[in-house]
């Protein structure tokens, strides 16, 4: 693993990474983004009870498309042809936690679709929920685990 910041040219300039001489492998990342509101929000999310319907699909159906678009939200991340993309989204005691996991054979990681993923997800779900709790605030989009490629296996410790 480098030290330096790839993104910038000898002079300091950004750059676009090149990946041309890397090898391809299988790569792998999950993120997840948190979402925290009202018990009573949680509560109404989970037993599908909200006024614009069916929030847990409406979510996963927006992570999935946010994963799929990063290289165009995020100007250095790689266009990268996505094998898979899973999306959870489980009620946690601040919430609910949206995790989603990318997969792709390539020579960069996904690692930035999965967060972009996370954080889009928590996005629509607080556009899903402002009616009724105003208050819900996205938290702690980060990454938990990534796999593949030079600098190998990572874990959020």
């Amino acid at each position: 693993m480098t030290d330096e910041l790839t993104h910038l040219d000898d002079a300091g300039n950004v750059r676009m990474v090149d990946v041309g001489e890397k090898e391809v492998t299988v790569r792998r990342a999950v993120a997840e983004a948190t979402v925290h509101m009202d018990e009573s929000t949680r509560d109404r999310l989970f037993t599908g009870d909200l006024p614009k319907g069916d929030a847990v699909a409406t979510v996963r159906i927006a992570a999935i498309q946010g994963a799929k678009q990063t290289s165009a939200l995020v100007p250095l991340c790689h266009p990268l042809p996505i094998e898979s993309v899973n999306v959870s989204v489980e009620p946690s005691g601040v919430g609910a936690t949206i995790t989603v996991t990318t997969t792709v054979t390539a020579k960069t990681g996904v690692e930035m679709e999965a967060m972009t993923g996370a954080a889009i997800g928590a996005v629509a779900l607080y556009d899903m929920i402002k009616g009724i709790d105003r208050g819900a605030e996205i938290g702690n989009v980060r990454l938990l685990e990534k796999s593949g490629g030079r600098s190998g296996e990572w874990r959020r410790g």
